[in-house]
């Protein structure tokens, strides 16, 4: 009877790995801010069919920032043979997010920046812990998610993007 109880127990936790490898959620429609203030509903993250990175980040996280500095490394070329667009989304509160444009800007990010002071976006797309890092695909289909940064993480990154990109199973990762 335990034997049953460990293997059903095994089962239950692979069925729920693959339903989240598997799990083709969609993005949740929530209203944050632009960089300058504007409204914006996450419902316009788009790229016309090619591959989205959507990256939680805040102002005191300093993996965070040394993932999207990373990435802006090679952002360019990543563009260039993906097509891939990056959103970064602040979760800085009210009183931080005046200084999320200027480290921005330092930094010469070319992301499409996105403010989410009040937590709302973070909670709809179930973020504990950041950097959280999301894939989308041409549907706008979350495919890949992950948290932390350690250096060498963006290889692992663009290679998820490229299958993506050309339609491959991404289960492995």
């Amino acid at each position: 009877m335990k034997k049953l109880g460990i293997l059903f127990s095994f089962l239950l936790f692979t069925f729920v790995v693959t339903a989240q490898n598997k799990s083709y959620k969609t993005l949740p429609s929530v209203n944050v801010k632009t960089i300058t203030g504007e409204s914006f509903n996450t419902s316009e993250i788009d790229n016309d069919g090619k591959p989205i990175i959507i990256s939680f980040w805040a102002l005191w996280c300093h993996p965070c920032i040394k993932e999207l500095t990373t990435i802006a490394d090679v952002y360019e070329d990543w563009q260039e043979d993906t097509g891939v667009k990056l959103y970064a989304i602040s979760i800085d509160d009210v009183r931080s997010t005046a200084k999320v444009g200027p480290l921005v800007n330092g930094k010469g990010w070319e992301y499409e920046v996105l403010l989410d002071p009040n937590g709302d976006f973070k909670r709809a797309m179930n973020v504990n812990m950041i950097p959280h890092t999301f894939v989308l695909d041409g549907n706008k289909n979350i495919v890949w998610q992950h948290t932390s940064f350690a250096e060498g993480a963006e290889l692992d990154l663009i290679e998820i993007i490229e299958k993506v990109k050309n339609g491959e199973d991404i289960s492995e990762h």
